[in-house]
C-alpha cells in the first residue's frame, strides 16, 4: 500500500517548467514597454522577474495578461517563477522568424508560450497570443496532479484505518486531512516520539518543501481546494448513507476537489470515495459556490469517470 502511495506522491512533486506563472499577482501597468530588439525584450523579462517587482514584470508583458495574472495558488506561482529563472540562467536564446520571435529557455529548450512580435519597428510580448496556451498548460498540469492527489488520499485513508489512531479502535477513517493539535484525528500529524508516522507524512513533507503551509482556511494545493465529505447520496454505489457512526467515520470516506479559480487554475472538479474511482465534472463558473454547498459524495450521470485506472478495494 505504501509503495503505491509513494508512486503517487512522486507524480505530484515532479518538476515542470510553467513560465506562465510569471504573471501571478502582478498589478496592471500603465503601458507595455517596447524594445529595439527581441533579445532586449527577453532580457528585460528575466531582469524584471529577478527583481521581484510585480509592476515591472507586467510593464514588460503588458495589460493583455490581466486575466492570467494569478493561478489562484500563490505558492505554485512563486515556485514556477523561480523555475523560469533557473531555466533561463541555465541557457537561453531568442529564435527569430521575420517579425515574430520566441524565447527558448533551459537545457531542454522550452519555448516560452508568449511570443515577441515586431510592430511599427518595435518589439513587444504578444501576451494575448499566448493566453490560451498558458491556460491549457496550467489547467492540464493542475488537473492531472489533482487526480493523483485524490488517489493518494484514498491510500492514506486505508492506511489510517488499519490501526487505532484515536482510542476508538481500528476501522475508523479520518474526518480531517490535518490533525487537530496534539491529536491523530487527521491523516497528517507532526512527528511523534513513538515514531508513529502519519499516512500523509511524506506527502506533506513534499508539499512543505514546495512552500505550502497549513492554515486556518483551506489553502489551494496545485490550484485546487480539497473538502472532506462525510456522507454519500443515492447515486453513489451502495445508495445514500452517512459515513458516521456515533460520530466516528466507519462506513466510508469521500473527498471533493475543486479549482481555486475556475477557468484559471482548473476547470474540472473531482470526487472520490472509498472505492477509489475518481469522477470528474465541469461545474461551470459557479463552481466555488456549488462546492461550498456540497456535503455528500453523489456522482450522478453528469459526473464521468476520470481518465485514470480504477483502484482495487481492500
Amino acid at each position: 500500500m505504501r509503495h503505491a502511495l509513494r508512486r503517487q506522491r512522486a507524480c505530484l512533486i515532479r518538476i515542470g517548467l510553467v513560465p506562465c506563472a510569471l504573471l501571478a499577482g502582478i498589478a496592471l501597468a500603465e503601458a507595455q514597454q517596447p524594445f529595439r530588439r527581441a533579445d532586449d525584450a527577453a532580457s528585460a523579462l528575466a531582469e524584471a522577474v529577478r527583481s521581484g517587482d510585480r509592476a515591472r514584470i507586467l510593464k514588460v508583458l503588458g495589460r493583455r495578461g490581466e486575466d492570467i495574472v494569478s493561478s489562484g495558488d500563490k505558492v505554485a506561482d512563486s515556485a514556477n517563477r523561480q523555475r523560469f529563472l533557473t531555466a533561463y540562467d541555465q541557457q537561453h536564446r531568442v529564435a527569430q522568424d521575420g517579425s515574430r520571435a520566441t524565447l527558448i529557455v533551459g537545457a531542454n529548450e522550452f519555448p516560452f508560450p508568449i511570443p515577441v512580435v515586431r510592430r511599427n519597428g518595435r518589439w513587444r510580448f504578444d501576451t494575448e497570443a499566448g493566453r490560451q496556451e498558458i491556460l491549457f498548460r496550467r489547467i492540464g498540469r493542475n488537473e492531472l496532479d489533482t487526480i493523483q492527489t485524490a488517489l493518494a488520499y484514498v491510500d492514506a485513508q486505508r492506511e489510517y484505518a488499519e490501526k487505532d489512531r484515536t482510542g476508538a479502535g481500528p476501522g475508523v477513517f479520518a474526518q480531517r486531512i490535518v490533525s487537530s493539535p496534539g491529536t491523530r484525528d487527521g491523516l497528517f500529524w507532526p512527528g511523534a516520539p513513538d515514531g508513529g508516522e502519519s499516512p500523509l507524512g511524506e506527502f506533506v513533507a513534499s508539499a512543505a518543501a514546495e512552500g505550502y503551509r497549513a492554515g486556518d482556511r483551506p489553502i489551494p494545493y496545485h490550484g485546487y481546494v480539497y473538502k472532506v465529505l462525510t456522507r454519500q447520496g443515492p447515486d453513489a454505489a451502495g445508495g445514500a448513507m452517512d459515513y458516521l457512526v456515533d460520530g466516528r467515520m466507519k462506513r466510508g470516506f469521500a473527498l471533493l476537489a475543486y479549482p481555486a479559480d475556475y477557468g484559471n487554475s482548473g476547470v474540472m472538479s473531482f470526487l472520490v470515495n472509498q472505492l477509489g474511482v475518481v469522477f470528474q465534472k465541469d461545474m461551470g463558473p459557479g463552481t466555488e459556490r456549488i462546492a461550498r454547498r456540497m456535503t455528500s459524495f453523489n456522482p450522478d450521470r453528469s459526473w464521468k469517470v476520470a481518465d485514470t485506472p480504477a483502484r482495487p478495494t481492500q
